[in-house]
């Protein structure tokens, strides 16, 4: 079992350090059979999105699981064109269906889509309002979509879901976010299997002892930034999980530190083609 650590959101919800991404995990049985791994592991965090398609199958794996719904947090994300008022609501209402729950436990705005993202969140603090969603936030917006977004906000986003990783370390985002009291959480935390066969990684896994993944994994949570690494293999899943039992020393966390790049793996927000 998995130290089921958590961390409590600007709003008082309690949010769990590691949980399991199945993002291109296909649906049916290989993003099910991952979730009830994940699940029987001890992790209580699961994150999907309408995008990804395989909602139904986190539902089924979630009912099937034995695990209490109210131990599982669960997250969930409008698309690019899903958004805007009466589309979010929309949205909301089918992911909420597909995923087979009452009530969600973090809904996120996928990306910062230009003209959009500000009505959407009037549609997110609606749900909130209504008791539909635990809680709210965004995913891959920079400072400057923050900083507009709370310029009308009547809430504060709980959680902004950035590419993160020691390549990319967006540290001004970081400091950002801590200073307004939203949670960064990292998607990609292990890069594209690139960091997995890194020197400084691997140097630092073999002295305490741990996989290069659980290197990666743990300094994301040294960093304050909560991570949810993806995969469908049972091993790893497994494994990825086993994060609680060491810590990382100054001295690794700035070798690691030094390894920034501002590398993205993924598009930056600014660049990406929202209207495909």
């Amino acid at each position: 079992m998995i130290n089921t650590a958590t961390v409590s959101l600007n709003n008082g919800v309690n949010m769990p350090w590691v949980g399991l991404g199945v993002y291109k995990a296909e649906s049916g049985e290989p993003t099910k059979n991952a979730v009830l791994q994940a699940l029987k592991d001890g992790y209580r965090s699961i994150d999907t999105a309408s995008f990804y398609d395989n909602e139904e199958s986190v539902g089924e794996a979630i009912r099937e699981s034995g695990v209490p719904r109210e131990e599982i947090f669960l997250t969930t994300k409008v698309w690019n064109d899903e958004q805007g008022f009466e589309q979010t609501m929309e949205a909301f209402e089918r992911s909420r269906q597909k995923l087979g729950v009452d009530v969600i436990d973090l809904y996120l705005i996928h990306w910062p889509v230009p003209g959009k993202y500000k009505e959407t969140w009037g549609a997110m603090e609606k749900l909130y309002n209504e008791g539909k969603v635990k809680a709210i936030g965004v995913s891959n917006f920079t400072e400057e979509h923050l900083e507009n977004l709370m310029k009308e906000a009547k809430i504060t986003p709980a959680v902004n879901q950035v590419e993160y990783h020691p390549k990319n370390a967006q540290k001004g985002l970081r400091e950002f976010c801590e200073t307004h009291g939203i949670q960064m959480e990292a998607w990609r935390p292990l890069g594209r299997g690139d960091l997995l066969e890194d020197e400084t990684i691997q140097q630092i896994a073999d002295r305490h002892g741990k996989t290069t993944a659980q290197i990666l994994i743990r300094w994301c949570l040294e960093t304050k930034v909560v991570t949810i690494p993806k995969s469908i293999t049972p091993e790893r899943i497994t494994a990825n999980a086993q994060v609680f039992d060491f810590s990382l020393t100054a001295e690794d966390i700035q070798a690691i530190d030094g390894m920034n790049e501002d590398l993205r793996y993924g598009y930056h927000p600014d660049d990406f083609p929202y209207d495909k």
